[in-house]
């Protein structure tokens, strides 16, 4: 969890409140895009990540604007959407300190938000390249092995899932998931109507972001 003392040091500079357990949040961001979609998906990855790994998470997800201080409080952070995406300048220059003081950004692509968010993600990082992270990445071998990376959660436009990364100064900031769509295998089994195993695929890859996040 040194990930975790890490923001909750960052917090504690900046003035803001610490938090009693490590808690997750969803990122709200303007452009017209529909960043509350998936209303199920984070706390339900919490309650399996709390159960299967005991990470002792707060079962409540915060939700957080890109350009509020309040950010720091958060060890992970995930968005989600289907379209425009716009960060001011403000936000865009708050969220690269939130990265690149040890902070952690997931986006999920819940179809058609990748045209939209990479360009305004090479705003925060205009030194950096988006890179597809090899099958070897640490990220899909923490407690579960996804060997061949991804896994397919919905077809979207039927290409193979792929994983994206923003490495800052060799450490992996933001991962961008895209053509898997983790989020709807994280929602309420009724929502989409996935099979058990699908849903346990897309919580068990979840759980490895969180936990990559929180020890690197």
């Amino acid at each position: 969890m040194r990930k975790v003392l890490l923001i909750l040091l960052l917090a504690s500079a900046c003035h803001l409140p610490l938090l009693a357990q490590p808690q997750l949040a969803l990122l709200r961001y303007g452009g017209g895009g529909d960043w509350y979609a998936n209303p199920t998906s984070l706390p339900n990855l919490i309650a399996f990540c709390n159960e299967d790994q005991q990470m002792g998470l707060n079962a409540t997800p915060a939700t957080v604007e890109v350009g509020s201080s309040d950010i720091f409080n958060y060890p992970f952070v995930h968005m989600t959407g289907h379209g425009n995406v716009v960060f001011s300048d403000r936000e865009v220059q708050n969220l690269r300190n939130y990265l690149v003081a040890g902070g952690f950004l997931h986006i999920d692509d819940n179809y058609g938000m990748k045209d939209f968010v990479m360009p305004q993600m090479l705003r925060v990082f205009p030194e950096l390249e988006w890179v597809e992270l090899p099958f070897s990445h640490p990220i899909y071998h923490q407690k579960y092995d996804f060997p061949n990376g991804l896994p397919k959660i919905h077809e979207h436009d039927n290409h193979p899932p792929k994983g994206y990364g923003l490495i800052y100064e060799g450490r992996l900031v933001c991962f961008f998931s895209w053509e898997c769509d983790l989020g709807d295998g994280w929602e309420d089994p009724d929502v989409h109507g996935d099979s058990q195993a699908i849903r346990q695929k897309a919580l068990r890859m979840g759980s490895n972001l969180v936990r990559y996040a929180f020890e690197n």
